[in-house]
């Protein structure tokens, strides 16, 4: 049997001789609060700051490339090329989760600090450092001369981190427009280290896919009163009832096709027993999906839908009985499922008429794009001139990105942020200490450059 995903060639990029300051640039980034959930607060100046900064450090790409501002927190920039081949769209978001300082920063979160090589802050990696490797190639290489061979569109979202309406209005207005992306690139893999037990060396993660998200709540009605005497289930003891019906097994666990070819990849990596492990599950799709819900933890979010109880609300006081309680829960839909699928599973399993079930918001999970065709190997070959001793490997992302908005419209969306993450950077997402290395953000470059330089009409067919 022909290997699925045959290892790619590294791309050759076009010499484009790199700017100094990297690090200087996105420490001005994240020194902008950009975040999305207290734009209330704060106000849009952040954001228009952003924005007018963006023209500041790259004067090259806002001279050149026609920028179109889509809802007031869409930045849709086109880079005009030679031919009237099918476009790339490279994505990334400029607002960020919200940081405090007192849950234990080394830095504070909004300082940019540059301490031993590392740039810190909140959006280092989600989403600042990725938008930034992306203009930083884009200026180096309009200074170099280049002009691509097709259309190149920057699609920068402003409210990813709160569903992401920016990107979903660039998507619709390419769409509308009867533009038809060749390639899409979003945030979402990563270099890791170690990205399985047993396998050693680096892997570029290439996401091809991503779960789907929801947040259901449920509520339940009760009798009201004094704590005192408490006559049937009170409200809260519905809902904490329900709760617990819902546990891990609510979904059938299933191994999508991307983390079989994973696995097929890895096995490579792997060594004696390991990698004929590795090839067995590859094969075996149900081994590998009750092997890895067994697993828990990450490698079951892999095989299964998950749910989440995050928020519990009801009640007044110590000794009242609350007449309504309810919680949310917040629930990753696994690839070939859906919203309403999973709305009458849990409904199912709470069986209570007592307690309604309701789904305050929801995406579908995204297709699978295509491993074995030119845009996957497209992204392999970059990936190997930044970092050649990564190995590209296909997987589903368990998180949600602005990438779900294009998946809608059109098939080769992939998710790939190329800059090197540790398991404790990856923690520092959404976390504290966020931090990214300024080598990484070099390489990221590399990337974006071999990638953008590699491409022609001819790739497409």
């Amino acid at each position: 049997m022909a290997d699925p995903c045959p290892s790619p060639s590294p791309a050759r990029p076009r010499e484009a001789p790199r700017r100094d300051g990297i690090g200087e640039r996105l420490s001005r980034m994240i020194r902008i609060p950009t975040v999305s959930a207290e734009r209330e607060t704060r106000g849009a100046q952040p954001f228009e700051d952003f924005v007018a900064l963006l023209a500041e450090l790259y004067p090259r790409a806002h001279r050149e490339l026609e920028l179109e501002r889509i809802t007031d927190l869409g930045l849709l920039y086109r880079w005009p090329g030679a031919s009237d081949a099918a476009p790339v769209v490279l994505m990334a978001h400029f607002d960020v989760v919200p940081a405090d300082e007192t849950d234990g920063w080394t830095h504070p979160p909004f300082d940019g600090r540059i301490v031993d090589g590392w740039v810190h802050g909140r959006g280092a990696l989600d989403d600042k450092g990725p938008l930034l490797v992306v203009l930083e190639a884009v200026e180096d290489l309009l200074a170099s001369g280049f002009r691509p061979l097709r259309d190149v569109y920057l699609s920068f979202g402003g409210n990813e981190e709160t569903y992401g309406h920016a990107a979903a209005a660039i998507a619709r207005a390419l769409h509308d427009r009867g533009v038809e992306p060749w390639l899409v690139i979003d945030e979402g893999g990563a270099v890791v280290d170690a990205p399985l037990p047993f396998v050693s060396g680096r892997a570029a993660m290439i996401g091809v896919g991503e779960k789907g998200v929801a947040t259901f709540r449920l509520t339940a009605q009760g009798d009201g009163g004094h704590a005192s005497a408490p006559h049937g289930p009170t409200a809260v003891a519905r809902v904490a009832r329900a709760v617990a019906r819902l546990g891990a097994g609510t979904f059938r666990a299933r191994t999508p096709v991307a983390i079989s070819r994973m696995l097929r990849v890895l096995s490579e990596r792997a060594n004696g027993p390991a990698s004929l492990l590795l090839r067995a599950l590859a094969a075996l799709r149900p081994v590998t999906a009750r092997a890895f819900a067994a697993a828990g933890g990450e490698p079951a979010a892999l095989v299964r839908t998950t749910i989440a109880a995050t928020v519990q609300d009801g009640g007044s006081a110590a000794n009242v009985l609350p007449a309504r309680a309810s919680a949310t829960l917040n629930v990753r839909i696994l690839p070939g499922e859906t919203v309403d699928g999973t709305l009458r599973r849990i409904r199912r399993r709470v069986a209570d008429g007592g307690v309604t079930v309701e789904v305050l918001e929801g995406s579908d999970p995204s297709p699978e794009s295509p491993i074995d065709g030119p845009q996957f190997a497209a992204i392999a070959a970059a990936s190997l001139a930044a970092y050649p001793d990564a190995l590209p490997a296909p997987y589903i992302m368990m998180q949600a990105s602005d990438a779900r908005h294009f998946h809608r419209f059109w098939p080769a969306v992939y998710r790939f942020a190329p800059l090197e993450m540790s398991a404790a950077q990856r923690a520092g997402i959404h976390g504290v200490d966020e931090r990214v290395e300024i080598s990484s953000l070099e390489r990221g470059r590399d990337f974006h450059v071999a990638l953008l330089s590699s491409l022609s009409p001819a790739t497409s067919a």
